[in-house]
């Protein structure tokens, strides 16, 4: 398939009800698996940049992020015949990206950076954000980020993995319970266990700091 091709049908699809989208993307799995490389790239291109997103919020590295993007779609494509379509295909590569940073982040043991910017007012430091992205002068303002960048990096780190990956999901991304459920392979109800444990965990950790 020719890259002009493919962009028109991105953009039809992207135009498309919520129930084409879903026929869009199947008819495109199932060419997949019957080898049709153009249709895997139109896949590719369709979630790539969704899904580095993602994993860049879990590294804060960008080299880091293009190459486990790349090495989960990879590994989607050698494991295509084993999605069921159970789950939306973008949640199945999401899966497959998060599990692999996961793994990566445990092995390098990697320190990461919270992106302050995307926090929500409805966030456990919403108070402090306020404070923080208040009008300071510049200098002083670009003082305070970074120390307060530094202790929340030392708090998230002091999180297990998985409850350190749901707040990214949840604060930075902004998917569902539902979505994140689906992504981490839990309950909702755990995830909304995990989520008030990391919180109350983050609040505890920068306590002394925040006063």
């Amino acid at each position: 398939m020719q890259l002009s091709r493919v962009g028109k049908n991105l953009k039809s699809f992207s135009e498309d009800s919520p129930s084409d989208q879903k026929a869009f993307v199947s008819n495109l799995v199932q060419k997949s698996k019957n080898g049709d490389l153009s249709s895997f790239d139109s896949l590719t291109l369709m979630f790539r940049e969704r899904l580095y997103g993602v994993i860049y919020n879990m590294t804060f590295n960008h080299e880091d992020a293009a190459d486990l993007t790349q090495e989960a779609f990879v590994k989607a494509f050698r494991s295509l015949n084993k999605f069921k379509e159970k789950s939306s295909f973008f949640t199945w590569i999401y899966r497959i990206g998060v599990n692999l940073t996961l793994s990566y982040l445990k092995k390098k043991k990697a320190r990461k950076l919270f992106s302050f910017e995307n926090l929500t007012c409805e966030s456990v430091f919403s108070k402090q954000t306020e404070y923080f992205t208040s009008k300071e002068s510049n200098s002083v303002r670009t003082t305070l980020l970074n120390e307060l960048h530094e202790k929340l990096n030392e708090a998230l780190l002091q999180l297990s993995d998985k409850h350190r990956t749901i707040v990214v999901l949840f604060e930075i991304d902004g998917l569902s319970h539902k979505e994140i459920a689906s992504v981490m392979g839990c309950t909702e109800g755990t995830v909304r266990s995990r989520l008030h444990y990391a919180k109350q965990q983050l609040q505890s950790f920068l306590s002394a700091y925040l006063k």
